[in-house]
């Protein structure tokens, strides 16, 4: 069984992963992003950044890098690459790990003016935020139970913003911990927030481990053909 301490000590280490991708995110925002680069390009330029500023040897994940368009797909699709332009809106989503500790970080950008875009982009921490705050009032929360929440949150503020947003993923996070981890199967739903897992989200992992998630937000807008993506860890800091 794992005592107070080593559970502490686990938080920490995913808490200081995080910080630490936040810090490599600033750094992608004030020197990578500009229009007229491709995606590849981009990806790439983070990937070097990554290696030789932030000592990132490995990505538990693939990286992802997406514009326009492109924002729609699927985690687990590949899209045509495309080039960044003046107006885009962007979303990166990185896997870093983190002296064997894995963070996980998605953020969204907007190079331009667009205020639908910018609008988007600027609902995602709040609607992050206020579905956390449903998290952690209600100890028995389960997965499916919070990917309701974060659905409904979505479609809220795009009905409150008259943009019409939906949730753009079947999953709203997963559970993150130590590199290299068992991976996570597609069809073990009790790992994901996702419809279908009726698990509580605070029972235990293995060895009687605290178990620790991610939570993510997708945000759509059909209409315009964009979205966005904000996540980060969801029951530590």
């Amino acid at each position: 069984m794992s005592s107070t301490a080593e559970e502490t000590q686990r938080a920490t280490a995913l808490l200081h992963a995080e910080q630490k991708a936040s810090t490599l995110f600033d750094e992608i925002e004030t020197t990578l992003l500009r229009p007229g680069i491709s995606e590849k390009q981009l990806n790439d330029a983070i990937h070097h950044l990554g290696a030789t500023r932030h000592n990132v040897r490995t990505h538990w994940h693939k990286r992802v890098v997406r514009s326009g368009r492109n924002t729609l797909s699927p985690f687990a699709e590949n899209p045509p690459d495309r080039t960044i332009e003046e107006d885009d809106i962007l979303v990166v989503d990185l896997g870093p790990v983190f002296e064997e500790w894995e963070a996980d970080f998605g953020r969204t950008y907007v190079l331009g003016d667009d205020p639908a875009k910018l609008a988007l982009r600027d609902a995602l921490e709040g609607i992050w935020v206020d579905v956390k705050r449903e998290f952690d009032a209600d100890p028995d929360i389960t997965g499916e139970g919070l990917y309701a929440i974060a659905a409904r949150r979505v479609e809220e503020e795009g009905r409150k913003q008259g943009l019409g947003w939906v949730f753009g993923a079947e999953i709203a996070g997963h559970l993150v911990g130590s590199f290299p981890h068992e991976r996570i199967p597609n069809d073990r739903v009790t790992l994901y927030i996702t419809p279908g897992n009726g698990e509580k989200m605070r029972s235990k992992g293995k060895g009687g481990w605290d178990r620790h998630w991610i939570l993510e937000i997708h945000v759509h807008d059909k209409v315009r053909g964009f979205g966005g993506f904000y996540e980060r860890l969801l029951t530590v800091g």
